[in-house]
């Protein structure tokens, strides 16, 4: 297990006492110049925190877990899956009385340099992990910090990571206590198509979310899966990526509507892009559904007062969140790492749906 450094260990290194790195760190007089810049050159190698040695020596837990998004800001107060997801994950942590930690950076690798910082000054006693990656850093530093966590979604394979402080890599490590809580999302693209194919429609396109996460190339990939089931050509279904915003979900609506042979239907990643869908489609002229059938992965308020009312995937999105909690918690307690998945989501038709134009 990778141990914090101390001030022991930056004396040691420094070749100055602990009371001199003690004075230099906390600004006080009694060492040079030159002692105090060589003992904080030396603490930031290692990666030491000011509160991390009275934490490590009292051995308590921080009474914390932490939650990084490394997301765009302007998409986050238009997307209800997350607060859904965080209510579900507080309510859980608020019964046992522990604090949520929560942090949005903007990209992986500042994601990955908040982990470190939290880890070396004990502010979380583990980590909620959510959008995994196709090809993902995280589990391989998680598995360096031996700090526990619970991915929301399947993880990629891990790619190396270098150390995090300069520490002892030859020493061993432990192995990571990491679980995960996972959706079906090829049991719900197969819910979508069957819904579509139905009613008679075989030009349909996904509007996804952001490339490089692995529920996206999952949907993605279930998307050209199910199609070929349904005995549907490469040209006759196909996605593309967005930033999950309203107004990406906008203009690749109106670059799909622009084709010389558009889709009679449109499945959105989430329920602001597929509103906005329906607003490109007003302004176009197109009805909704009369000309263009809409389905929205994510129901939402939104989705329910929206005209004509969204066909949605129904879910649990508070449930997600508690399932991912209570898994964390229970990595806390000393439990072995494990797998789950949540209820298969329903799809609930509405009135955005219907048969293609009997010209199709």
């Amino acid at each position: 297990m990778a141990r914090r450094p101390t001030i022991k260990d930056i004396a040691r290194q420094a070749g100055v006492s602990e009371s001199a790195v003690s004075f230099a760190l906390n600004n006080r007089p009694g060492v040079s110049q030159d002692t105090r810049a060589r003992v904080r050159r030396v603490a930031e190698e290692l990666g030491w925190q000011p509160n991390s040695a009275a934490r490590a020596l009292s051995g308590e837990h921080s009474g914390a877990v932490g939650l990084v998004l490394a997301r765009p800001a302007h998409t986050l107060g238009v997307e209800s899956f997350f607060l859904q997801l965080v209510s579900g994950i507080q309510e859980v942590l608020a019964a046992g009385r522990i604090a949520l930690l929560f942090q949005v950076v903007e990209d992986l690798d500042a994601e990955c340099a908040v982990y470190r910082r939290w880890w070396a000054e004990r502010r979380v006693d583990g980590v909620v992990v959510v959008d995994p990656r196709t090809d993902d850093p995280r589990p391989a530093l998680l598995e360096q910090l031996a700090l526990p966590a619970v991915t929301v979604g399947e993880a990629g394979p891990a790619s190396a990571v270098p150390d995090p402080a300069g520490l002892d890599s030859a020493a061993p490590a432990a192995p990571v206590a990491l679980s995960a809580v996972r959706a079906d999302d090829a049991g719900a693209m197969a819910q979508v198509l069957d819904h579509l194919y139905g009613l008679g429609h075989r030009r349909i396109a996904h509007v996804a979310g952001m490339p490089g996460l692995a529920h996206t190339d999952r949907r993605m990939v279930s998307l050209r899966a199910e199609a070929r089931r349904l005995g549907l050509g490469p040209g006759q279904v196909r996605s593309v990526t967005t930033d999950y915003s309203d107004a990406e979900g906008a203009e690749a609506t109106r670059r799909i509507l622009a084709e010389p042979e558009p889709p009679t239907a449109i499945v959105y990643d989430n329920d602001v892009m597929a509103v906005a869908g329906v607003a490109v489609a007003s302004e176009l002229g197109i009805p909704v559904p009369g000309g263009l059938s809409v389905v929205a992965w994510d129901d939402s308020a939104l989705c329910r007062v929206t005209r004509p009312r969204l066909t949605a995937l129904v879910r649990d999105t508070a449930g997600f969140g508690r399932l991912a909690a209570e898994e964390l918690l229970a990595l806390l307690a000393g439990g072995p790492p494990r797998s789950r998945e949540s209820e298969l989501p329903r799809l609930e038709p509405r009135e955005s749906t219907a048969p293609p134009p009997a010209a199709y």
